[in-house]
């Protein structure tokens, strides 16, 4: 075949595909409508990992499985806006890490709301005021992140669903590396970068702020100021990159929750987040960690919080693989709250596995 009938060949494939996207569409528009009856959730973390793992079955080649995840991706955005507009609420403002990983979660047609810290997406989710919030939760050089564990003390959402996504922090300035004297970012990124900026800087003060963004913001409005952010944040706020890639940790990654009213239902490969705290006594929490070793539940995070109501207690989080609703993870559960004060379910979740 020629040049030419090749690409005629693929504007009539492209017209079978517009036709078969909004012959879905239409389906999609009546699952809307059951859902307003029933008060079934717009979006589903676990029907959503078993579309993707369908597709990638169905894939025989040759385009990656990456490449028809991105496209299902978008296709499921625009499904969330035929059956309802869904409000996600984020770190802002545009162009934080938060926003980015936003996006690729949930595509370009939901509605984003950038928040002022990270105790307001909990809040705006609780109240109704946004559908899903997302917020990190760890990284794999900074560790956990303290707003988010402390937020998830203080309110009712539940964690539906886990993002995963490589970070690259570059140096960001409308001046020279020389004319630097104040650096502005998030203290989680300062310490992602601690090695490079002993290295580079010495006298060069460092000024923590809610995030990546607001640094950017701060650095192109004051005279010999730099923000550690994203290339997003450069172009959005008009921004040089001065120095790539500073992070010291080449293998950088942020995990970030969704949170909703309610969490996802069981998909064979989740997990579950927990929260307890236990007496001050020796021994109370190997105490509850035998019991998870006991009915194998496996650990994959701990991080502990001092308690803001009594002196030396401390909230333990925990994830665990599996969902609340297995047999062997219901009794464990049972049988940790004897030697806990407190104990709540957090929520269960597919587990991510990739990148975004």
């Amino acid at each position: 075949m020629s040049l030419e009938q090749l690409r005629k060949r693929i504007d009539e494939i492209d017209q079978q595909l517009v036709k078969l996207l909004n012959e879905r569409a239409r389906v999609v528009i009546d699952i809307g409508k059951l859902k307003n009856k029933t008060g079934g959730q717009i979006y589903a973390p676990d029907r959503e990992k078993k579309v993707f793992e369908k597709m990638v079955k169905a894939n025989k080649g040759p385009l990656p499985d990456k490449c028809l995840i991105a496209i299902w991706r978008e296709l499921m955005s625009g499904s969330f806006a035929l059956e309802r507009p869904l409000r996600i609420g984020y770190l802002g403002p545009e162009g934080s890490f938060s926003h980015t990983a936003a996006m690729l979660k949930f595509g370009q047609s939901v509605e984003y709301e950038p928040l002022v810290d990270i105790t307001s997406i909990f809040d705006e989710v609780s109240k109704g005021h946004c559908d899903l919030g997302l917020a990190p939760i760890e990284n794999t050089t900074g560790g956990g992140v303290i707003e988010t564990l402390d937020a998830l003390i203080d309110s009712d959402v539940k964690v539906c669903s886990e993002v995963l996504m490589a970070i690259h922090h570059n140096l960001l300035a409308n001046c020279s590396l020389e004319e630097i004297a104040k650096i502005y970012s998030k203290p989680e990124i300062f310490a992602q970068c601690r090695n490079w900026l002993s290295a580079t800087f010495k006298d060069t003060q460092t000024v923590p702020v809610a995030s990546s963004a607001k640094a950017a913001q701060t650095a192109t409005d004051k005279q010999g100021a730099a923000a550690i952010g994203s290339v997003v944040a450069a172009e959005l706020y008009d921004l040089r990159i001065v120095c790539e890639h500073i992070e010291d940790n080449p293998n950088n990654i942020t995990r970030f929750l969704v949170v909703s009213r309610e969490d996802a239902k069981p998909t064979g490969e989740d997990k579950t987040a927990i929260l307890f705290s236990t007496a001050h006594k020796a021994g109370a929490l190997a105490d509850v960690l035998e019991v998870f070793k006991r009915y194998n539940i496996n650990l994959t995070n701990i991080e502990s919080r001092p308690s803001k109501k009594r002196q030396w207690e401390y909230y333990f989080f925990v994830d665990f693989l599996g969902h609340r609703t297995e047999e062997h993870v219901k009794k464990g559960m049972e049988e940790a709250r004897e030697h806990c004060l407190q104990l709540s379910i957090l929520g269960s979740f597919p587990r991510a596995t990739e990148l975004l």
